[in-house]
């Protein structure tokens, strides 16, 4: 069947899109470049959730692949196919209970927005660092933040969803009503079992905070990795560190940033055992608010193309672990794009830890450490040298991991994926999605049951 894109545009509301027009391509380029090749036929901007139903009724009638997008930020390029694209972002309605402390998002509802709704009410959430990356797909994926070790997961705060399904119906999903549905999108991953119209998550009341920055030369690497190692799992709940060992541009550094919720002569006490390792190149230990400390902890990628590997571990990396991953990080291969490769250790642990593995979708409660290994390069350059370095430093790290994978930072390369992502929960996903998605309308690589 030759799809009729023009019912389509004459039934909807928002503009539908095609390649040479003037928005198409905010609308649909891939935020990672190494996918800058994908396009689908059409963007419909949705106005409204009635636009989301009649795009799913039209291409589940018409057979065409169909894909929402809020942020657009999937690692693996799943915000865009060759079919269908439905922007979520005119779906940005935010509302706050200061009352309950219950706020609910439009399906396309950015962090950035999201921390400006929130401010005012001085209230907090387990969001992320990239102001543009979408509410819904870090919930859905499971969701780490720097206040994730006292306040859960982005997913372990969400108490409702409203979601729009292949069959063309809208379903409340919470723990009374749809809750199998319920269940899959805390860490599920989004786009599996349909388009997420709204979510509602329990926010608490912001706490004052201290975040830190230090840096050292690549020399004091083995000293300062263990010790910051030991202090992200030995550290109080409200604290919570990433190492990163970095290179880019021919040099290397290494980089400790953090977030305590209390005061900052607390952290620069907790940090002593950080400090003593090496002399800093530069050390900010400072009090703030919550929102500027939030403000603080943002980063942006420089752009281009890039790849990630992740693991958890219940450990730290030993020693010989740690010296083989900085002789492979002084090898890497040079490239243009300022973001460099590295690897990086996010701590977990603490509220992470507290839920059920079967409670959620995700499935990873038993994790102290993300292990994040990236490199990047930029469009027009070879990928595979970087790939190559990137597998090679995946080789030396992953033995000393528990094997499982983080949903967020989608890795396309990933072979045994849904063990890897999912571990036990991935036939129950698989049944969820039979039960609601039956033909498989919302897939994409590595959708659940393909």
């Amino acid at each position: 069947m030759t799809p009729d894109w023009v019912l389509l545009d004459r039934h909807t509301t928002g503009p539908l899109l095609h390649p040479g027009d003037a928005a198409f391509h905010d609308s649909s380029a891939a935020f990672n470049e190494r996918w800058a090749h994908r396009s689908p036929a059409a963007v419909l901007r949705a106005a409204d959730r009635a636009d989301v139903l009649r795009a799913i009724d039209w291409a589940r009638d018409h057979g065409v692949p169909i894909v929402p997008r809020g942020g657009g930020h999937s690692y693996a390029g799943h915000s865009v196919n060759s079919g269908l694209v439905v922007d979520l972002r005119a779906l940005d309605v935010i509302t706050v209970d200061p009352g309950s402390g219950q706020v609910t998002v439009g399906g396309g509802v950015l962090t950035g927005a999201l921390y400006a709704a929130l401010r005012p009410h001085g209230l907090a959430l387990p969001l992320g660092n990239g102001a543009g990356v979408g509410i819904a797909g870090l919930a859905l994926g499971g969701g780490s933040a720097a206040t994730s070790r006292r306040l859960g997961l982005t997913a372990d705060t969400l108490r409702a969803t409203t979601l729009a399904t292949a069959a063309g119906t809208v379903l409340t999903c919470d723990d009374q009503q749809n809750e199998d549905l319920y269940w899959a999108c805390r860490g599920g991953g989004g786009g599996n079992f349909g388009i997420n119209l709204d979510l509602t998550f329990q926010a608490v009341e912001a706490p004052a905070a201290a975040t830190c920055l230090l840096l050292w030369d690549v020399a004091h690497a083995p000293a300062v990795l263990a010790a910051v190692q030991h202090l992200m799992r030995t550290a109080p709940d409200e604290t919570s560190l990433r190492l990163g060992v970095a290179t880019s541009g021919g040099r290397t550094l290494v980089s400790t940033v953090g977030l305590h919720l209390g005061p900052a002569a607390d952290l620069r006490d907790l940090l002593a055992p950080a400090l003593a390792a090496g002399q800093p190149l530069r050390a900010e230990i400072a009090d703030r608010d919550f929102w500027d400390a939030m403000d603080y902890l943002k980063h942006e990628t420089s752009g281009g193309a890039f790849a990630v590997r992740t693991h958890f571990a219940a450990d730290p990396l030993p020693a010989e672990a740690v010296d083989a991953a900085l002789a492979r990080i002084a090898e890497a291969p040079r490239s243009g794009n300022a973001d460099g490769c590295g690897l990086a250790l996010f701590g977990w642990g603490g509220a992470i830890n507290r839920v059920d593995p079967q409670a959620t979708a995700f499935v990873h409660r038993d994790a102290q450490y993300l292990v994040s290994l990236d490199t990047s390069w930029l469009p027009g350059e070879d990928p595979a040298p970087h790939l190559d370095w990137l597998a090679g430093l995946d080789h030396l790290i992953a033995a000393h991991t528990t094997g499982g994978a983080y949903l967020n930072f989608t890795d396309p390369d990933l072979r045994d994926w849904r063990t890897a992502y999912y571990g036990a929960n991935y036939p129950r996903l698989v049944a969820t999605k039979r039960r609601h998605d039956p033909d498989g309308l919302f897939a994409f690589p590595q959708s659940i049951g393909s």
